[in-house]
Formats: structure tokens, C-alpha cells, sequence
């Protein structure tokens, strides 16, 4: 069919993505290929490749099974995309992970993929315990000074008597990185021929199969630690004695509870508030830590009534219900009208390829002449070559327009709540959502410009979808300004 050829759905990705305002660089083929994975297609690499180096920072495609042939392939092109921050946006199932219906999509998929994660780990990590108890090997290798000789667990007659000159250096330096420099000096190195640091002498000296007791079952398949009761001991041969082994790690922990001087602490507006005279960027300082000031003309807000002011507008950019609303019909009226011009042109175009045939088949037989059939067949050509140039502009615009439905509702159903659940909302969630909507907040000497780039509104979504910085004029709070 014309509508499932590779010209066809080449322009349809085209066009969305000068919908978008994107430019379009590379285009992969994988027609006519099968099987049950495409990853390791040489298309396919080189697509993974570009993503990598940045040459690509997105892949259109016009519908899922064209990426992807079973559901573990689906999630690790989701992890691949996902980790090297690139978008996928698939025009048959209304997919743009640049859109917030698309992040939707991430996560959902990231969902999955970690819900077949930890089920594989659970089946692993419920065995691991008996494993551990019968003294059997559990994967990854035996700690420095340490070796498996078939089913016994016994001393490294060349790495053990490094390990014990350690714990030697550490009592006698009571500094890691004097340590690890000794040891480098002497001419030794880890296991990995690497030199020696001082993560890699803390860890070392705090491991206690060094005295005696060997861990099993300690950490989890991400390598955090588990809580002491799910800890199986076993029995080791020691290297240093348990007194020589608790005198270092006593100095350990000594020396981390030394108070220490903390960092600046992180301030949710901190990178974006600018002075409106000097146009510098305003911190927090340590001798004034409720107030963002400019160094230069003295400029100042407390931070308190900045965020309070930013809270109180998350109000008024955020999309209504009637915005939404009116948009929604809009919307629905404009999907309704390409679709049916979408049909209308699809049915002429097939009218149109039905007229060849049988003016072909006329002039085959010799009911036609030369002249008539040149007469008749030119205009209906140039016509369907107009449809069929046409009809991949108006599916692209209807991909365009559905995918921007969905991405309205999904704005909007998490946004409705979002100012009443700031105040609980997680710094971390928080700060992410400032980095996303916030372009300049702007300190005057009696109001705050806050420049926030949102989802489109009605006259964005009507020039392109473009986002465009939406600058909200507010008055500050009294007493904001000392």
C-alpha cells in the first residue's frame, strides 16, 4: 500500500518534525528487515551511535513495532534513550517523549523495566542466603589478600602481606591517602594493577574478613548495604589480629566524627534570581542566609518571600480547566477537520489509481489510441502525484495534533494539584521543577519578574506547539525587601 511505504512514512516524519520546529539530520532505513530483534542491525548501531555522540538528540518513527519487535527490546531502547537524554516520538501511538504525555510514557516504561529487575533480583537474592550459610561462593571476586582454590576459601600468600602492611601505615601514619601513597611509593598496586587511593584504604581496613570474619549476604544486587540482622558471618583466616583491626577502625571513625564545616546549604531559586540593575546574579551568602543580595549594588530579597512569590504564581501559569477546556474543543474540532480532509484525499487518491489501471488496461487491448490515452493518463498522474505528495503533510499534522491532545491532559492533571501540594513537595522534586519552568527571576527595586518558558498555551499550540516564555509582573510581599 502507498501508505505503508518507506517514502511515505520518511515525509510524515518529516513534516512532524518541522511541525516542532526540529531539524531533521539523519534517516535510518530498516525496511524489509525481520526477526525478532533489531538491535543488532547495522542501522540500528549506527542510530545508538549518534544518540551517543550527540549528533541525534531524537528518533521519529511511525509506530512502535518499526523500533522495537518484542517488549524487552521496547525497554532497553527506552533505558538507551532515556540515559543519554534523548526523546523517542512514535506518530502511530501518539508518542513524544519531548512532550509531557511522552515523559508519562518514560516513566511507565521505566516502571516496567524496573519491575522486571527486581523480580529477577528477588529470585536471585532469595537463594543467596542459603548459598552464603552452606559456605558456597555467591559471584564477583574474593576481597584483596583473599583467593578461591576450588571450594575453599584461603589467603593470597602475595596480596596478604600488602594488606597487612596497611593496617601497619595506618597506625603508624593515621592518614589514608599517607597510606596509600607508601604503599604506591613501595611499588604496589591493587589487584587491577591500579595505584592505591584513600576510598580504596578505608575500605580495605573497615572490612573485617582482615581479622577473621568473612560477610555474606551484606549488600544487595545495587551494592547498598543490607541491615545487620540479614548478614550471614562466616568463619575466614585472619591476616591481623581483632585488636589491630579495631585499633584502626577506632582512628576511622574518630577522624569522621570531627566536625567538619558544612557546604552552603542548596537554595531552592539559587542560579536564577538576577538583579535588575547590575543584571548579576544574586546569591545567598553565608553572613546573610535569608537573603539573596547582589554583591555589587546591594540589592536584596529575603529568600523566604521569593519562594513564597514564586509559590503564589504557580497559580497563574499553570493551565485551568477552562483553558484546558476550550483548547480540548478546539482541538477536537481541528483533529475532526484533518482527518476528514485526511480521508477525502486518501479516497481520491485510490480513485485516482484506479482510473491508470484501467486506462492502462484500455490502451494494452488497444481500445485506446496513443494520443488518447497521453490525453487522459497526464492529468490524473499530476493529479495523484499532488495527493499522495499532499497526504503524508496532513497525517503528519494530525500526529501533531493528537499528541498535543494528550500532552494538555497530562499537564493538566498533574499541575491541578501542584500548588496545593507544593508546601509538602521534596526539595528534590521541587528544585527539578524550578530547572524546568524557570527561565530568569528578575529583582527590581518594587517587583520580581519571574520569565517561566511552560507548556504551550492555545496560541502556542496554534503557531507550532513552539514553547515560549511566559514573564508574569508581580509585586513582592511587604517586608520582602530590607
Amino acid at each position: 500500500m502507498q501508505g505503508d511505504s518507506p517514502e511515505h512514512h520518511e515525509l510524515r516524519g518529516r513534516h512532524y518534525a518541522e511541525a516542532k520546529g526540529w531539524e531533521v539530520v539523519k534517516f535510518y532505513r530498516l525496511e524489509a528487515m525481520s526477526g525478532k530483534s533489531v538491535m543488532g542491525y547495522s542501522e540500528t548501531q549506527k542510530m545508538m551511535q549518534d544518540i551517543k555522540t550527540g549528533a541525534i538528540t531524537g528518533l521519529i518513527f511511525s509506530k512502535l513495532a518499526r523500533l522495537a519487535r518484542n517488549t524487552k527490546e521496547l525497554l532497553e531502547f527506552a533505558d538507551f534513550f532515556r540515559d543519554n537524554d534523548a526523546d523517542l516520538i512514535s506518530l502511530e501511538e501518539a508518542i513524544d517523549t519531548s512532550s509531557p504525555a511522552g515523559r508519562l510514557f518514560y516513566t511507565m516504561i521505566g516502571a516496567m523495566a524496573q519491575w522486571e529487575r527486581e523480580e529477577i533480583s528477588a529470585r536471585i537474592s532469595a537463594s543467596v542466603p542459603i548459598r552464603a550459610k552452606l559456605g558456597k561462593r555467591l559471584g564477583g571476586v574474593p576481597a584483596y589478600g583473599y583467593q578461591w582454590d576450588g571450594t575453599q576459601f584461603i589467603i593470597d600468600e602475595k596480596e596478604a602481606p600488602v594488606r597487612k602492611l596497611m593496617y601497619e601505615l595506618y597506625l603508624k601514619y593515621k592518614r589514608k591517602k599517607t597510606v596509600a601513597r607508601e604503599l604506591n611509593n613501595l611499588g604496589y598496586r591493587t589487584r587491577n594493577g591500579l595505584p592505591f587511593t584513600d576510598t580504596t584504604i578505608e575500605r580495605l581496613i573497615k572490612d573485617p574478613i582482615a581479622m577473621g570474619i568473612r560477610r555474606a549476604n551484606w549488600k544487595d544486587t545495587k551494592s547498598k548495604i543490607k541491615p545487620e540482622s540479614e548478614w550471614i558471618l562466616l568463619p575466614a583466616p585472619a591476616i591481623i589480629s581483632e585488636e589491630m583491626y579495631n585499633e584502626c577502625n577506632s582512628l576511622i571513625q574518630v577522624q569522621k566524627d570531627k566536625p567538619r564545616r558544612g557546604k552552603q546549604p542548596m537554595h531552592l531559586l539559587a542560579g536564577y534570581v538576577f538583579c535588575e540593575f547590575c543584571d548579576k546574579k544574586m546569591y545567598v551568602f553565608h553572613e546573610h542566609l535569608s537573603n539573596y543580595k547582589c554583591q555589587t549594588c546591594k540589592n536584596r530579597i529575603l529568600a523566604s518571600d521569593l519562594e513564597e512569590i514564586y509559590h503564589g504564581r504557580l497559580k497563574s501559569f499553570l493551565l485551568t480547566d477552562a483553558d484546558v477546556s476550550a483548547y480540548n474543543k478546539q482541538t477536537d474540532e481541528r483533529i475532526k477537520e484533518k482527518e476528514e480532509l485526511l480521508v477525502a484525499v486518501t479516497t481520491e487518491a485510490d480513485q485516482l489509481r484506479k482510473k491508470l489501471n484501467t486506462i492502462f488496461d484500455m490502451r494494452s487491448t488497444n481500445e485506446m489510441t496513443k494520443e488518447r490515452f497521453a490525453e487522459q493518463y497526464w492529468p490524473i498522474e499530476e493529479r495523484l502525484g499532488q495527493l499522495e505528495k499532499q497526504l503524508p503533510e496532513l497525517q503528519a499534522d494530525v500526529d501533531f495534533l493528537k499528541i498535543q491532545y494528550a500532552s494538555s491532559d497530562v499537564v493538566l492533571q498533574n499541575a491541578k494539584d501542584l500548588y496545593e501540594r507544593w508546601p509538602t513537595v521534596p526539595f528534590e522534586e521541587k528544585r527539578s521543577i524550578v530547572e524546568t519552568i524557570t527561565k530568569k527571576i528578575i529583582i527590581g527595586k518594587e517587583d520580581v519578574d519571574l520569565t517561566l518558558a511552560y507548556w504551550p498555551n492555545n496560541q502556542s499550540f496554534q503557531n507550532g506547539g513552539n514553547k515560549q516564555p511566559t514573564v508574569i509582573h508581580v509585586q513582592p510581599f511587604q517586608g520582602c525587601r530590607i
